[in-house]
């Protein structure tokens, strides 16, 4: 798998998690978009393949509402999700650290 897609698998399991917990639906419309403008980006990533964490990114390609939105769902989603789904927590905190 990519570092694009896994990057894309991420975001999207967060902000479902998110969604989960705020809105009580599996994804309502203001999440959906959310995660199709973060693949969105994803996809036009400057660096591609050798691209690093977006919270480690030098271009800062969200517009300043989808930042603020992905910034609130990252600070909820990040340290829980390390309960729902571990594996998943470590391999992207591996990846954001060390690749």
């Amino acid at each position: 798998m990519s570092r694009i897609a896994k990057e894309k698998q991420t975001v999207e399991r967060m902000i479902r998690f998110y969604c989960r917990r705020h809105h009580g639906a599996e994804l309502c419309p203001e999440c959906a978009s959310l995660i199709e403008y973060a693949h969105h980006r994803l996809e036009r990533c400057a660096f591609g393949e050798q691209k690093p964490s977006c919270r480690q990114c030098v271009v800062h390609c969200y517009a300043p509402k989808q930042r603020a939105q992905i910034r609130e769902v990252m600070r909820y989603s990040g340290p829980r999700i390390l309960f729902y789904r571990p594996f998943s927590f470590i391999k992207h905190w591996l990846r954001e650290r060390f690749f």
